[in-house]
């Protein structure tokens, strides 16, 4: 009769302390303040690009106004984007 081979212990995971609640609030505040240095020029063009086109349609695409929608456009990312950062 074939002896029987025991099957090691699965390895358990190292107990680690939980984060105090205060290092989240850092970390939040951290990653929301660099939030648009890391926003590349593409993906603003990308976002200023949508809010001009809602702008449009919300208008009916009337022609003549593109200019003036992407000005608009853009304002408001802008604003959206400091606001975020406080």
């Amino acid at each position: 009769m074939a002896a029987k081979k025991e099957r090691p212990a699965p390895a358990k995971a190292p107990k680690t302390a939980k984060p105090a609640e205060a290092g989240k609030a850092g970390i939040k505040s951290t990653i929301s303040s660099n939030a648009r240095a890391e926003m590349s020029p593409d993906e603003l063009r990308k976002l200023v690009s949508e809010a001009a086109y809602y702008r449009a349609k919300q208008r009916g695409f009337t022609p003549g106004h593109e200019m003036e929608d992407w000005i608009q456009a853009e304002a408001e990312v802008l604003r959206r984007i400091g606001a975020e950062q406080r």
